[in-house]
């Protein structure tokens, strides 16, 4: 199931959900099921509703991968802090949302799979990134105490907390600081991945026996110092 954080104009909603649709009978067509559902990761009952919604189309819940995420960096003296509290709730919070979503269903059950997108800017720091990577640090926190607490509790709950470095996604459009944004383009033309490198690094976490837990990967592109 596919679950977008929706925050844009009408127009680009309409063109979200029709690409969207274009997966979902993609995959259908190929034999799969598929479907898709709009979330606000910010509120948690909406993404209850999704974790129920799963459990009634598919008959049951084995993964979660939660990957929400803006980034409109600019430097800390700008004091920016609108900017700074939608970091907070959607790439923190949000993260936070989905797992008090499927711990209990998870618990219940004894295996499950969270999977959410940290950053390397929650490994590093970089000028330009203070909450950005604030929040992100906070995500590979999160993570890592639900998987030892699993480990801990038996409940067998494996979390993997991946952090990419430059990779080709809408991250660069929420940059409203003019300096930022065209540093950041210049540096994401030459350096980023395609979404399809993390794609396979997912299939790789997630095709692991139950016994295994690939708890956190950093995904660089080659050329990137």
């Amino acid at each position: 199931m596919l679950a977008p954080l929706v925050l844009k104009g009408a127009s680009e909603e309409t063109l979200l959900w029709a690409k969207l649709q274009a997966v979902v009978d993609e995959i259908k067509a190929a034999g799969g099921q598929a479907s898709y559902r709009t979330v606000d990761v910010t509120d948690l009952q909406s993404v209850k509703d999704l974790v129920a919604a799963a459990q009634a189309e598919f008959g049951g819940l084995d993964v979660i991968y939660n990957n929400a995420g803006i980034m409109p960096n600019s430097p800390m003296s700008e004091v920016w802090v609108d900017e700074w509290n939608a970091m907070i709730e959607i790439d923190l919070k949000g993260v936070l949302n989905g797992i008090a979503a499927v711990l209990p269903v998870f618990k219940a059950q004894k295996h499950g799979h969270i999977i959410a997108t940290s950053s390397v800017a929650g490994v590093k720091n970089y000028v330009g990134s203070g909450v950005y990577g604030a929040a992100k640090w906070g995500v590979r926190n999160a993570m890592e105490v639900t998987r030892m607490e699993s480990a801990n509790e038996g409940t067998n709950i494996r979390c993997t907390t991946l952090c990419p470095a430059a990779i080709d996604t809408e991250l660069l459009d929420h940059i409203g600081f003019e300096t930022t944004a065209a540093n950041m383009k210049a540096f994401y033309k030459q350096h980023a991945l395609s979404p399809e490198a993390i794609a396979r690094v997912v299939n790789i976490a997630v095709d692991q026996p139950a016994e295994v837990d690939i708890s956190e990967v950093i995904i660089c592109p080659t050329n990137q110092a």
